[in-house]
């Protein structure tokens, strides 16, 4: 088990969760309800986001529990009736999980995740599912922007002390790791996840000793296999890069490597510039990292201008997610057992875009004779596995917000259901796959997509749509509900 998903309490709620479930409880209101998870928007002015944060969750809903101590707390409110406590109690969940791939490339409006169970449950659910989902999506889709932008290259995450709290700092490195990030500085997240662990030194290390050769030459001797030396300490060209090349002539005399690392000053000069000192002293084979408040901006503008970098260490504007405060990951009521019927709900609003889209969905991943994404696709799901979306056959698609804009098309290559089973009257249905095959997983899903998708900058919209039958069912229900109004 995760243990940074074993959660105290299953207090780990919003209240109003706890108010409206002893509601349904007393009138006696626990029929089947399914309810569903999607965001509204990209973050980062992006093309594309990445879903993370399931495996830690699937761990969470498996240890939700109200202990001793907990029931004790709420009666102490004096809000709630004792026959609820004991409901509290024996909680568990024990209804369905449905969810896309953890490392899915995934875009707004289209569900990434269900729950399908008694509608108190579903109700106590939705604060864990937004709270480990949005951030861990946010995190990892921050990163695979960044690990795009530096040319696919080595980004390492640098993001513990300006984390938000022991808990932000873990589920941050988990979530870059997947996202692109080939390292952590996080110690604890190494051990826990097996994410291997990276660092240099600090400038207080240069500062100890007497000189920056000392001090270089010092941690070379204790840590002779490839050492980077932090060179920006004093003067990165005429005090650092010199010293730096004393020590690393040594190495290079004992067959070994080294680097360094700037952390100040105009990256992309003092970059060209130490690589001209390095290449002069014969040492080809010395990498350069860089760091110091990097984004994918930043680094975007560095690789196109081929500055000579190797790695980069990206820490506050990675792990906080920076310029984008949170996912808009929402969680909402999409159908409910009426009379023994299971029937699609709807959530209105002046706004379209907040108009939910009702009923039990699958979403299909379109894709060409090549294998590249062409459109992602929601229907109804009626279950059986039956692929609805058929090759050859003439689609109008619609867009999600049920108004006049849709496109008409042949799929040509293949339609690929993304929603899947995770758990089954509250237990697993299979083996999970590892971190490290979540993380080849994002990198394969974003090889199906067109760089204009991808773009740091002004990226090319993805079609995300619903099925002709689907936006039907949408539109019958807004006329029903406001039709007379």
């Amino acid at each position: 088990m995760n243990p940074m998903a074993a959660r105290p309490s299953a207090l780990f709620t919003d209240f109003y969760s706890l108010t409206m479930s002893h509601g349904y409880w007393k009138k006696g209101m626990n029929n089947r309800a399914v309810f569903e998870m999607f965001f509204r928007r990209q973050p980062f002015a992006g093309g594309f986001s990445i879903f993370a944060g399931l495996d830690t969750l699937l761990d969470s809903i498996g240890s939700f529990r109200f202990s001793p101590d907990d029931i004790a707390y709420l009666r102490g409110l004096a809000l709630f009736e004792e026959g609820f406590l004991e409901y509290l109690r024996d909680f568990r969940f024990s209804g369905s999980l449905w969810a896309m791939d953890e490392g899915q490339v995934v875009f707004p409006q289209e569900p990434l995740l269900r729950i399908d169970g008694g509608l108190i449950e579903g109700q106590l659910l939705e604060g864990l599912i937004l709270n480990i989902i949005n951030f861990q999506s946010l995190i990892a889709t921050k990163t695979a922007r960044v690990w795009l932008a530096s040319g696919r290259g080595s980004v390492m995450e640098f993001g513990l002390r300006r984390a938000q709290g022991p808990d932000g700092a873990m589920s941050a490195s988990r979530a870059a790791f997947i996202g692109g990030a080939c390292g952590t500085s996080n110690v604890l997240a190494g051990k826990t996840f097996g994410i291997p662990v990276l660092g240099t030194m600090a400038h207080s290390w240069v500062m100890s000793f007497p000189c920056e050769e000392a001090a270089f030459q010092t941690y070379a001797d204790i840590f002779p296999m490839h050492p980077v030396f932090l060179i920006d300490t004093y003067d990165t060209l005429r005090s650092g890069a010199p010293n730096a090349i004393k020590v690393g002539k040594r190495l290079a005399e004992t067959g070994k490597t080294f680097g360094v690392r700037l952390d100040s000053g105009d990256i992309h000069y003092l970059a060209v510039e130490v690589r001209k000192m390095l290449d002069a002293a014969g040492l080809r084979e010395a990498t350069i990292s860089v760091s110091n408040d990097l984004d994918e901006s930043i680094i975007q503008t560095l690789t196109d201008a081929e500055a000579p970098i190797n790695a980069w260490g990206v820490g506050t504007r990675m792990v906080t997610g920076a310029s984008e405060a949170a996912f808009t990951g929402v969680y909402k009521l999409i159908a409910k057992d009426e009379a023994g019927k299971l029937l699609p709900a709807i959530k209105c609003s002046d706004n379209p875009e907040k108009t939910t889209t009702p009923g039990i969905k699958q979403v299909w991943r379109i894709l060409d004779a090549q294998g590249m994404a062409v459109a992602d696709v929601m229907d109804r799901d009626e279950g059986g596995g039956v692929e609805r979306i058929r090759l050859g056959a003439r689609y109008t698609f619609w867009h999600p917000s049920a108004d006049y804009r849709h496109f008409t098309h042949i799929p040509e290559g293949s339609a690929e259901p993304l929603l899947k089973l995770r758990l089954d009257q509250g237990g697993p249905v299979a083996a999970r796959p590892s971190l490290e095959d979540i993380r080849r997983l994002v990198k394969k899903n974003l090889d199906a997509f067109d760089p204009s998708y991808k773009r740091i900058l002004y990226p090319h919209i993805y079609k995300v749509s619903i099925t002709e039958q689907l936006r039907d069912i949408k539109l019958a229900l807004i006329k029903n509900f406001l039709g007379d109004l």
